[in-house]
């Protein structure tokens, strides 16, 4: 977040979200005590820092402060077994993709402080205060900052021509396809087809001898695994779903969430030699390693290599992005997320985005403003972002979709990278593992606690 100049007799504004049980009577043993303490913390007690969500600290800063603390019980000591533990792996990462937008950390602050800690409490509070004060007052939250500058496109290798299907594949996938229907194994299968211009859009096969209608090749960039969970085609019993590698990765996700069963669909796994857009390897696609796909029940093509082609161009623009000031980087996303018109687009595509209602659409109480402002268009793409991490695959459909081109692909991509690098963890591709976000070790890092 950039900062402009301190006015005179400026005081910063700071909210602590605290624990009831031990930071906020800490607090209160500070007051009884007679310790004193900056007066510019307001304080809102909550049960346990487990339920402080990130979208609480994005509204405070959206309501004017120029700081926030969350505070709780230390290890062990928590009143609902692990809620604070839970937390310190949620704020990792949040503070990491806070960070990658161009929020100043010293914002943005993290405590254990006991019941019996006022002292604690009160050093704490000035420590933060000072800090806070020394970087003065917050920017206005979610106003259309000037761009930086815009990313040119990925740089990565230059794509292979974009190669026919094998006639054997393609036959082999009809005939495949026409089996389980005629024989019930499925109700519908959900595959690929190429309409009227050319284009290649999803296909709802429901009659044998609409298989014929089935292609695959470097065109077919959707994630069909998004179906799963839609009425229309549950209702038609088994499906049976073509997939690549990476959409095979979604319906794991989707498996471990209890959203489908693994019984209810039949994987017609794709050997993928990547997906194409304007001529060019797409970028998710030079990283791949799960061209062929890890799971399936029928696998059409020659099985590959899991080799990764070559660097992500996404990674490369990351740290290109990392490498800027924070100011810069805040502009640059405040830039990006003013010019979300709302159309929910990303939600549409994503598999794991399954949620009703959607936090955007709840009114009692309502988190995010509706309309397309700077406000709420903010806290519509950094929560999303966080509901994604430890689930996002990194299919990219979401930027994909986005009719006016927001980078939702560098932030997802960033998160994943961060969860990688943390904890060694990659989604999609064990149902039985709990989602990173969900669980915690009594090793993970606290370094960022005070």
């Amino acid at each position: 977040m950039a900062d402009g100049s301190i006015p005179a007799q400026w005081e910063p504004k700071i909210v602590a979200f605290v624990c009831n049980w031990c930071t906020y009577v800490g607090a209160d043993v500070a007051g009884t005590s007679r310790i004193q303490y900056a007066p510019n913390v307001r304080l809102i007690r909550l049960p346990c820092t487990g339920r402080i969500d990130p979208l609480f600290i994005l509204k405070a800063f959206e309501q004017g402060a120029d700081g926030v603390l969350v505070s709780g019980c230390h290890p062990g000591d928590c009143h609902y077994v692990s809620g604070n533990l839970l937390a310190r792996r949620r704020f990792t990462i949040f503070r990491r993709l806070m960070e990658f937008l161009g929020v100043d950390l010293r914002r943005l602050q993290f405590s254990w402080v006991s019941a019996t800690e006022g002292r604690k409490w009160a050093e704490v509070v000035n420590a933060v205060t000072e800090e806070v004060r020394a970087i003065g007052p917050a920017p206005s939250w979610g106003e259309k900052g000037e761009p930086w500058r815009a990313l040119e496109p990925p740089t990565g290798e230059e794509a292979e021509p974009l190669a026919a299907p094998a006639e054997a594949q393609t036959q082999a996938r009809r005939s495949l396809a026409r089996r389980l229907l005629e024989q019930g194994e499925v109700g519908i299968v959900v595959g690929y087809e190429a309409n009227r211009r050319g284009e290649v859009t999803p296909a709802l096969i429901t009659q044998p001898g609409e298989a014929e209608r089935l292609l695959f090749d470097g065109r077919c960039r959707h994630n069909l695994s998004v179906y799963l969970t839609k009425e229309l085609v549950r209702k038609q019993g088994k499906v049976g779903l073509v997939a690549k590698g990476c959409d095979v990765r979604s319906v794991v996700g989707l498996v471990q969430e209890n959203q489908i069963r693994r019984e209810d669909v039949v994987l017609l796994g794709m050997v993928c030699r990547g997906v194409y857009a304007n001529g060019r390897l797409e970028a998710r696609c030079h990283s791949c390693t799960v061209r062929t796909p890890h799971l399936y029940d029928h696998l059409i093509g020659e099985a590959t290599s899991a080799s990764a082609l070559a660097e992500d161009p996404r990674d490369t623009e990351i740290a290109r992005l990392e490498a800027l000031s924070p100011q810069e980087r805040w502009a640059y996303w405040q830039a990006q997320f003013a010019r979300c018109i709302r159309c929910y687009a990303c939600r549409a595509v994503c598999p794991l985005c399954y949620c009703e209602p959607c936090i955007a659409e709840k009114t009692r109480p309502q988190w995010i403003p509706p309309s397309a402002h700077g406000k709420g268009n903010l806290a519509w793409n950094i929560v999303r972002a966080m509901h994604l991490a430890g689930r996002c695959v990194g299919c990219d459909a979401c930027a994909r979709a986005c009719p006016v081109g927001i980078r939702l692909d560098l932030i997802n991509r960033k998160v994943a990278l961060e969860i990688e690098r943390e904890w060694g963890y990659r989604p999609g591709f064990d149902a039985e593992a709990p989602p990173p976000l969900t669980t915690f070790r009594p090793e993970d890092k606290e370094d960022f606690i005070r």
